[in-house]
This record gives C-alpha cells, structure tokens and sequence, in this order.
C-alpha cells in the first residue's frame, strides 16, 4: 500500500470508524481494519475467520466492497 492510500485508510479506520476490506499480498488473506499503528507501521485486522492480526502497510492493498 502507497503512503496515500495508506493515509486514506486510516482516516476512514479512526475518523468514520469505517471497516476498510484489505488483502494481505503476501498471505493473500483477506481482513476489515479496526485501527492503524503509525510507530509500527501497521494496520490491525479483523480476519474474515474472526481472528485479529496486524499487517505492515507496505504488504496490503485496499479491496473494493
């Protein structure tokens, strides 16, 4: 994920409380956020199976509703 998409996801994440759908390009596992981590460089997840996770920006990419 670019810098600026990175941006736009987390101000819907914390902002709107939007759940933004995103894919993991290494795992390919698919995940709604719930929070951004500026220091770490990560976005926390809620996978589709329910469990939570947490990803490096530079490894996912915003998918479509």
């Amino acid at each position: 994920m670019e810098d600026k998409d990175r941006v736009g996801v987390c101000q819907r994440t914390e902002r709107k409380e939007e759940q933004v759908k995103v894919r993991n390009l290494k795992t390919g596992e698919i995940g709604y956020t719930f929070g951004c981590t500026e220091e770490g460089g990560t976005i926390q997840v809620k996978l589709e199976n329910g469990q939570l996770d947490s990803w490096v920006y530079a490894d996912c990419e915003e998918l479509p509703e």
